[in-house]
C-alpha cells in the first residue's frame, strides 16, 4: 500500500490539504487502489487541526465521488465492516502494521 505523509515539515492546514489533493491525484494516475495517509492526530498540543481538516475533506471527496471511500484510523480494524470487506478482497492488507491499532493519525483512502 502506498503511504503518503502529510505531516512532514509541519505544514499549515491549507498546505496539507493542497498536498492531499496533489498526492491523491498522483496515486490515481499510478493506478493505486488505496493509500494510507499519515496526517497525525494532534499529540503535539496543536489540537489536530490537520487531522480534522483531512477527515472533513475525505468525507466531501467521497460524497462527490472523487474517491471510493475512506476508513479513518480509529476504524481500521478487522471488526469494522468496511475494513473487513477490503481485507477480504486484498488479503495482503492484513500485514499492515496499523491494522487494529486504532491509530488516530492515519486514514486509508480507497481510490
Amino acid at each position: 500500500m502506498k503511504t503518503i505523509s502529510l505531516k512532514e515539515d509541519m505544514p499549515l492546514v491549507h498546505e496539507a490539504l493542497s498536498q492531499l489533493e496533489r498526492e491523491l491525484a498522483i496515486a490515481k494516475q499510478q493506478r493505486h487502489r488505496f493509500v494510507k495517509l499519515i496526517h497525525g492526530y494532534g499529540s503535539s498540543g496543536a489540537g489536530g487541526e490537520i487531522r480534522i481538516a483531512v477527515q472533513r475533506r475525505l468525507r466531501a471527496m467521497s460524497d462527490r465521488g472523487d474517491i471510493r471511500g475512506c476508513i479513518f484510523g480509529e476504524d481500521w480494524t478487522k471488526s469494522d465492516e468496511q475494513t473487513w470487506a477490503l481485507i477480504k478482497t486484498y488479503p495482503d492488507l492484513k500485514q499492515d502494521r496499523d491494522l487494529g491499532k486504532r491509530n488516530l493519525g492515519i486514514s486509508i483512502v480507497l481510490l
